[in-house]
């Protein structure tokens, strides 16, 4: 079956180099022909604002647009913005083709007027891939569409060369990433237990907060600084603040730090329970207990045997889970489905 691929990340100027999974489906029932952005899509960490705006919808209107006219087949979406366009233009124009709608996370969910919109825009989508087992029950209600139409597959990311090692010279704990996380019970944490800490973040995710005087926060480093400071350091921490309308948190670095072979601990919330075996692959900690990460961080500082279990565990069960040949095997199988549900071959 032939499939168009609508992902904002991919525009003309990287599309030469940018192919998404499309290598890692294996067989060849499927064709894909990626349609790119027209412009290219900005740091979503430099927006002021978490809302998309109506000159962002427009483009996302006519990214959707464009690869329905593409379409030979169905459509492959990206982010939750072109699930919703397409569906809309489905609706309106009465044209349906299958859409399966990957890395469907919607951050928050909406009330009143965006709530409607969405169950009406989204209504005939033929399935969601989400990267939380909860968001399966959270999008369920949300939308008022059935369970058997979303499917969890882990987020996936590509290898990541490992070019430092630990810094056993000056050892230090490292915590990155900006969404819902729970600095305050993290500082409180590692101030009471005085150990170097650096936290890779953003202004406004330590906005209010008193900084410890052993954490240092560098600001606007790059990507390749984050994954040098992961690579160094002892244990790779990412806590995280429950809240109830957050759907999903934390699964980027999560999945980053194992594939480099990091021992990390994690909040038992949004998620993080499917990514990490407690005891096994990593820790987990309960939710804004001071108590439980300093009990996590101690064992784990203080006893390498057990960080190189956790870490070289959790870079064998996400080089398995977690790779693109995984997630190009679960987007295959998936595409199988919708496309025998179509009557196509």
């Amino acid at each position: 079956m032939h499939w168009t691929i609508a992902a904002p990340f991919i525009n003309q100027q990287n599309l030469v180099n940018e192919h998404w999974l499309t290598r890692n489906v294996p067989g060849d029932r499927h064709q894909f022909h990626i349609v790119p952005r027209s412009k290219p899509l900005g740091n979503w960490h430099n927006q002021k604002s978490s809302v998309t705006g109506f000159r962002s919808w427009l483009i996302y209107w006519q990214h959707g647009m464009e690869a329905m006219k593409a379409s030979e087949g169905g459509v492959i979406t990206l982010f939750p913005q072109l699930p919703a366009v397409i569906g809309m233009q489905q609706r309106l124009t009465g044209k349906r083709i299958p859409v399966v709608a990957w890395l469907f996370n919607v951050g928050t969910c909406s009330s009143g007027i965006r709530q409607t919109i969405a169950q009406y825009s989204l209504k005939d989508i033929d399935r969601f891939i989400v990267h939380t087992r909860r968001e399966i029950e959270i999008y369920h209600h949300w939308l008022g569409i059935p369970r058997e139409r979303f499917e969890f597959v882990p987020y996936h990311q590509s290898e990541i060369p490992i070019t430092y090692e630990e810094n056993t010279t000056d050892p230090f704990i490292a915590a990155l990433g900006s969404a819902h996380r729970d600095f305050s019970t993290f500082f409180q944490a590692v101030e009471k237990l005085n150990l170097p800490t650096v936290v890779a973040s953003s202004k406004h995710a330590l906005e209010g907060l008193t900084i410890p005087p052993n954490v240092k926060t560098p600001f606007g480093i790059e990507r390749a600084d984050c994954l040098r400071l992961a690579q160094e350091a002892r244990i790779s921490i990412v806590p995280l603040l429950p809240k109830p309308q957050v759907t999903a948190a934390g699964q980027i670095t999560i999945v980053e730090a194992m594939l480099m072979g990091r021992a990390i601990i994690a909040t038992r919330c949004h998620g993080a329970e499917d990514y990490i075996q407690h005891g096994e692959t990593g820790l987990l900690v309960e939710p804004k207990s001071v108590d439980d990460l300093v009990q996590a961080i101690e064992m784990l500082w203080n006893d390498p045997a057990l960080r190189n279990r956790l870490g070289q565990a959790a870079k064998r069960y996400a080089e398995e889970h977690f790779s693109c040949d995984a997630a190009g095997a679960a987007l295959g199988r998936i595409l199988d489905k919708v496309a025998d549900t179509a009557g196509m071959k």
